[in-house]
């Protein structure tokens, strides 16, 4: 089946459900069983049926069956945030003693979980530049378990050469985990880009109305398991409501994120043309460094992309984005709104040079009439100019 198709049936076992289009919530913690025999059996963690309420219910399986199909993996696993499925995922693959190597543009929350609760465990973070590609293998030692990709990466943009990177960590005996919010599960299909565990915030495009938080991790058949048990027993168990409003998010992505898409271009172009920018970070712009590697390897492109603005005061990108009634201000991305925040403080960077001209920013592109998004933004523009000639 096509993606179009694919999303719209996977997952979906009306028989089930007395013919219901959409597999009910099913608000579970106890599930009782026929025989003691059922009962040994549900205390085994082989995670195929319903045996308790944190390891998953008949909405959550149905979830999980529809990413994994759409990812390409071999089973899904649904957790209550995005940050659970980054926590659950490499803890699977670590001890005490063990080295990983984490992408230098990586999500500031994996940061501080690495630098912080992986640290108080004895496992040791190495940032990498995220344009790398093969060299990393310079990089790997006897004691690195995992490499972590993020592409692009979700502040500064870069997108990175995944299939290189993941062919580098396997000749090294380490596993590839991506974080794939971004491409989402049909932008880009990181199975078949030599990636072992894919993860995605599923708050952002998969539920799509910014009101769930909600991660997915999708593995291959050698990975499920254990990262099932890691997620499992931190108890990362994602709620029955969040994962409705998934399954019903999801049914729509495509749709959605061919307007996100086409909203996103329109805006980082026009950006372009202003005399107040000087480079719009979006790798589906063919002047973007990331371009060809983006073009290569991915389907499309989602609404989120940054903004490098020329120097200028705090004032002049407070007074701009004071002054913005359509753009909100919030620290998400993927719902139906148009969102921008400030990016400059938040970028963090220890084994790559970044340093932009002046201020960045950080859009997505909502479902909005874009000319609106444009008018909207022309008085932000106004706005920062006569802070500047103020």
């Amino acid at each position: 089946m096509k993606p179009d198709t694919l999303i719209a049936h996977a997952g979906r076992h009306p028989e089930d459900h007395h013919g219901a289009v959409n597999p009910p919530v099913y608000r579970v913690s106890t599930v009782l069983h026929p025989t003691v025999a059922d009962l040994e059996e549900s205390g085994r963690l082989r995670f195929d049926k319903m045996t308790y309420g944190r390891y998953g219910t008949p909405t959550t399986f149905a979830l999980e069956e529809a990413v994994a199909a759409l990812e390409g993996g071999h089973r899904a696993i649904a957790t209550s945030s995005g940050l659970a499925a980054i926590a659950g995922a490499l803890c699977a693959f670590v001890k005490a003693g063990d080295h990983i190597l984490v992408t230098d543009s990586a999500y500031f929350p994996t940061r501080r979980f690495c630098d912080t609760v992986l640290k108080g465990f004895g496992v040791e973070t190495t940032y990498y530049d995220p344009l790398i590609g093969s060299g990393i293998a310079s990089l790997m030692r006897p004691d690195t378990r995992v490499v972590l990709l993020e592409s692009p990466g979700s502040l500064t943009f870069e997108v990175q050469d995944v299939p290189a990177i993941a062919a580098a960590a396997h000749a090294g005996g380490a596993v590839a985990i991506m974080d794939n919010t971004w491409g989402t599960p049909l932008f880009f299909k990181p199975f078949e880009k030599g990636i072992d565990v894919s993860l995605q915030a599923a708050t952002k495009y998969i539920v799509g109305h910014s009101d769930a938080m909600l991660g997915i991790v999708t593995t291959t058949k050698e990975h499920f398991l254990r990262v099932k048990t890691s997620i499992s027993t931190f108890g990362y168990s994602a709620g029955s409501e969040e994962v409705y409003l998934a399954l019903r998010g999801l049914r729509t992505l495509a749709v959605r994120l061919r307007q996100h898409q086409e909203t996103g271009i329109l805006l980082a172009n026009w950006l372009r043309t202003r005399a107040e920018v000087a480079r719009v970070m979006h790798p589906a712009l063919h002047d973007d460094p990331g371009h060809p590697l983006w073009f290569r390897d991915f389907d499309g492109a989602c609404g989120l992309f940054g903004v490098c603005l020329k120097p200028c005061p705090k004032g002049a990108v407070d007074a701009f984005l004071n002054s913005l009634t359509l753009f909100g201000m919030g620290y998400s991305w993927g719902g139906f709104e148009s969102l921008i925040v400030p990016t400059s403080d938040a970028i963090e960077r220890t084994a790559s040079p970044w340093a932009p001209p002046g201020p960045t920013l950080r859009i997505h592109a909502g479902l909005e009439t874009p000319d609106d998004l444009i008018a909207d933004l022309e008085r932000g523009f106004a706005a920062l100019r006569g802070v500047l000639s103020g």
